[in-house]
């Protein structure tokens, strides 16, 4: 029970590695508060998460949607110990499409600022809304979610590598930022991971996946809860501004 009454927020724990996360830490006994924008999803995840566990709908690009949420959370519980920075979005597409000498097509402006809005904004709206409520309290942990994309790149990316790359940026600075107030801020960066999303996919896509991962599977959800875990954990009590990568060992791209 390691996470015994800590007030723990997941941002995207609907389903996937936020569901997965919040589920994880109910197991060692937190208080698990979830926000998404699927409130379906989000309703039988905070079931399954028992009595004390609930859900706000909140869109994390929104600020004032953000801070209205933090200051519920607040209110009822006097406290927030961590903060799972996990929602995020995909809009797959290449710079630009170039046939015969003509430019037949291009990521849609549309595209890379939702991406960004989600994945970048929503994570700097999330913590700094939090921030003054740990650093208030004395501390508490921040942890962001990133990905191998954001570190080796990925083609068809452009937004979510700018926004995945973004994140480990902000991570390393708030480490050094919020440090002095007992805040410690990391990221984690899952491969390849068997999310619902992904189990959805052709089974030639999944089996070059695993091919190209050295320990030969794709990631389980709870595989990057239990790293969440351990980071949030007093087992890391002197790690901050680390990204974490959990993903069998690939590198994208070879």
């Amino acid at each position: 029970m390691r996470m015994q009454e800590k007030v723990t927020l997941v941002t995207g724990g609907a389903a996937g590695i936020g569901k997965a996360t919040a589920l994880r830490f109910a197991e060692e006994g937190a208080i698990v508060i979830i926000c998404d924008v699927n409130e379906l999803l989000a309703m039988e995840t905070a079931r399954l998460l028992g009595e004390r566990a609930a859900f706000y709908r909140v869109n994390v690009a929104d600020r004032a949607e953000v801070q209205a949420w933090i200051d519920e959370v607040v209110a009822k519980y006097q406290r927030i110990d961590i903060l799972v920075n996990n929602a995020g979005v995909l809009r797959d597409g290449l710079l630009i499409k170039f046939k015969e000498g003509q430019l037949v097509g291009q990521m849609p402006e549309a595209d890379f600022d939702l991406v960004v809005s989600v994945n970048l904004k929503g994570v700097f709206n999330c913590s700094q809304a939090v921030a003054p409520v740990m650093a208030r309290q004395g501390g508490g942990v921040i942890l962001n979610a990133t990905s191998i994309v954001g570190l080796d790149g990925n083609f068809g990316q452009t937004n979510y590598v700018a926004s995945k790359s973004g994140v480990i940026g902000m991570t390393k600075v708030w480490a050094r930022e919020l440090g002095r107030f007992g805040i410690r801020v990391n990221a984690v960066a899952p491969g390849f991971t068997l999310t619902e999303m992904v189990a959805a996919m052709p089974e030639k896509i999944l089996e070059s996946m695993k091919a190209r991962t050295p320990l030969g599977r794709l990631g389980d959800p709870r595989d990057i809860a239990n790293a969440y875990l351990f980071l949030a954990s007093d087992e890391a009590s002197f790690i901050t501004g680390e990204t974490l990568r959990v993903d069998g060992g690939i590198v994208v791209g070879t």
